[in-house]
């Protein structure tokens, strides 16, 4: 379904790791025909290029980098190895870094028809979407999802490392001192522990539609 070009459409998914907002972001903006981003790949892709360089002077290098940053790049598969994954989740506790990429974000939602997912997107990037979603999940559920995930190219890792490394990302995003991991008042909660992908996408698309029916009238698709 496309949208009107004139339409204004911003949606924030935030959650937890494996919660489910990355498929469901990825969902609807396949259904909708919206620019998408996840947020989480621009720390990963900082956290890759810090890597790959020895010696040098990260603050210089990592504003260097931010400013060149663009979709194509963060279309990397290095991204999501192991070391690049654990650095991600250290830097993304440093506030310059975050506001080096808030820049990125916030241009990149200025667009008419956007959607982003992350961990910080209704309260710090998109204060005024038009529809906030935050998605939780089972424990368990989110360990088996992420599990199955990472065993595709590293065999050897058990359940329960992915499970202990869950729960430590889940006390580093709710603890961190800027921008904390929250349910904020104006979200709409989605669990998606017993949700399928087809019934995920139907209740998130009903909110979506209500929220464009109330705005627009009936006249919000094109063609």
């Amino acid at each position: 379904m496309k949208l009107k070009k004139k339409i204004k459409l911003l949606i924030a998914c935030d959650g937890g790791a494996a919660s489910g907002k990355t498929t469901a972001a990825k969902l609807i903006s396949k259904k909708y025909n919206l620019h998408f981003l996840s947020s989480g790949l621009l720390y990963r892709y900082i956290s890759y290029k810090l890597l790959s360089k020895k010696k040098i002077n990260k603050e210089i290098y990592i504003k260097k980098i931010s400013k060149n940053i663009s979709l194509s790049k963060l279309k990397n598969n290095k991204l999501f190895a192991q070391n690049v994954t654990q650095y991600a989740s250290k830097i993304a506790k440093s506030k310059k870094i975050r506001t080096l990429l808030k820049k990125y974000q916030k241009k990149f939602s200025k667009q008419n028809h956007v959607c982003i997912e992350g961990r910080d997107i209704g309260s710090v990037i998109c204060p005024n979407a038009d529809i906030k979603l935050f998605f939780k999940c089972n424990l368990k559920v989110r360990a088996k999802r992420r599990w199955n995930e990472y065993k595709k190219n590293n065999p050897k890792i058990t359940l329960i490392e992915v499970k202990k490394a869950l729960k430590i990302r889940d006390y580093s995003d709710t603890s961190r001192k800027h921008s904390p991991l929250r349910v904020l008042k104006d979200s709409i909660v989605i669990d998606t522990s017993k949700l399928s992908k087809k019934r995920m996408l139907s209740k998130i698309s009903k909110v979506i539609e209500k929220k464009l029916l109330i705005k627009y009238g009936r006249n919000f698709k094109a063609g």
